[in-house]
């Protein structure tokens, strides 16, 4: 089995519309290769969602012609940035491989009893490009892997468009990731999401897009990011209207201070009506959410 010590460190990014060509044809991925892959993802829970519950995803994924088994944990972080443990390896073929899931650390307790009532419960079908970002100029190398997936979430009879990049920190300083992500900006109109996959997916089944309360900064920034991401999944006006109100409300926070105050002021009108981010929006979102990183448990 892969990854005995796993941590992986990411920052999700929503596209507008034209944000994957406008990504594809950035300077700074011109010299780089990109590899394409079409990945079939299948995500596995109990009929009662005893995962979903404990912010756990467990997937197959077919790539290459291989069958990978995977486990992620609940992650920490916001705006886009999330920690989390993963664990990952190849299984022969379609069916869990349910002794190895059963010696992991999230399944050694109660959960660990449900493990036979595993079905199927939604699917993500999605081209990947994924370039290889690699600084050897600095002291401390750095490598970035740089995805971008196109494809559809399918979630109890409700599907749901995907368009995003990832950036996943392989080697290096958490910061370079920040760094690519405000150099991308600059002509990929983008914002944070704090949603996986599989939380998409879930919320999407059932229909139900909870948010949470907030009173701090990053609160109010996290509460605003899951509207937006609500929103774009379920088409539902009032989560637009929700975010309005949460940017709003950081853009007057009290605690903001004369170096956050003007990237929270600038998320205001930096959507458009259809709640799809400008460059300004972006950069604006990215700047702040660098400064209130780390504060936020994920979906």
């Amino acid at each position: 089995m892969k990854n005995t010590h796993p941590m992986e460190v990411e920052l999700k990014l929503a596209l507008a519309p034209e944000g994957p060509a406008a990504l594809r044809a950035h300077p700074h991925l011109g010299s780089t290769l990109a590899r394409q892959q079409t990945l079939t993802n299948t995500y596995f829970d109990t009929p009662d969602g005893d995962l979903a519950k404990a912010r756990i995803a467990l997937r197959l994924r077919k790539i290459d012609g291989h069958v990978l088994q995977t486990v992620k944990t609940a992650g920490q972080g916001g705006g886009g940035l999330s920690q989390r443990a993963e664990w990952e390896w190849q299984v022969p073929g379609d069916a869990l491989d349910l002794a190895a899931l059963a010696e992991l650390p999230p399944f050694k307790g109660e959960l660990g009893k449900v493990l036979s009532c595993l079905t199927p419960q939604l699917s993500t079908d999605f081209t990947r490009r994924s370039w290889q970002l690699i600084d050897a100029s600095s002291p401390q190398p750095g490598h970035i892997e740089l995805v971008l997936d196109e494809g559809e979430i399918s979630s109890g009879g409700y599907r749901t468009p995907i368009r995003e990049m990832e950036l996943e920190l392989k080697e290096g300083d958490p910061e370079t990731l920040w760094a690519l992500a405000l150099t991308l900006s600059e002509q990929v109109p983008l914002r944070p999401s704090d949603s996986s996959k599989a939380a998409r997916g879930n919320a999407l089944s059932t229909q139900h897009w909870p948010l949470p309360e907030a009173h701090s900064l990053a609160q109010w920034l996290h509460r605003a990011t899951l509207a937006l991401d609500a929103y774009h999944d379920s088409q539902q006006a009032n989560f637009l209207t929700d975010a309005q109100q949460a940017l709003t409300t950081l853009a007057h926070h009290p605690a903001l201070d004369a170096t956050t105050r003007p990237y929270a002021q600038a998320l205001l009108g930096g959507l458009d009506a259809q709640g799809q981010p400008s460059t300004a929006y972006g950069k604006a979102a990215l700047a702040l959410a660098h400064r209130l990183a780390y504060q936020t448990a994920l979906r």
